[in-house]
């Protein structure tokens, strides 16, 4: 059995477990709390089993909810990155990407897309960056610009639990 390094969820305090877990899901502490008041049994403090508990209560929340979720997200390369703004984690996950290594023109290209994306959809674009370089961000947000709403709206709850995963391994 693998424990997490920093910590042993069933032995936390709801206040440090969700101040510890807050940011695994981007500026929705909600998540947290809620796989905290169902009850931590000695099972979850095995990475896989707690990050299982997370994923469940995110997909189990109301679409309102998800929806709040999925507008947490930065753009990638938006304006909070250009800003300083993005989260630890959201900052580390685009540089790792080579995002902050845009040209003026890739960063327009964001730019563009990022606007297209959300006049589309309604929010913003989400993709797990990590593994992924900026020429692969870019084709795929052009490819899932074709997508209908339902689609990209499953497909931004995947990828935030994709993100998740990502950082609950860091942890």
């Amino acid at each position: 059995m693998t424990l997490l390094a920093t910590c042993i969820p069933s032995q936390m305090t709801r206040e440090a477990f969700v101040e510890h877990f807050k940011d695994l899901y981007e500026h929705s502490p909600w998540v947290a709390e809620r796989v905290f008041d169902l009850g931590l049994s000695a099972n979850l403090d095995e990475p896989q089993a707690l990050l299982a508990a997370f994923q469940k209560v995110m997909l189990a929340a109301n679409q309102n909810m998800q929806r709040a979720l999925i507008c947490a997200h930065p753009d990638l390369a938006g304006k909070a990155a250009v800003h300083g703004e993005l989260t630890a984690a959201s900052a580390s996950e685009q540089a790792g990407a080579g995002i902050s290594q845009c040209s003026q023109i890739e960063f327009a290209h964001f730019t563009q897309l990022n606007e297209a994306y959300k006049t589309k959809f309604s929010f913003p674009f989400i993709k797990a960056v990590k593994g992924s370089d900026r020429h692969q961000i870019l084709a795929a947000f052009e490819a899932r610009m074709d997508h209908g709403v339902d689609t990209e709206f499953a497909q931004a709850l995947t990828e935030i639990n994709k993100i998740a995963s990502f950082r609950m391994a860091d942890m």
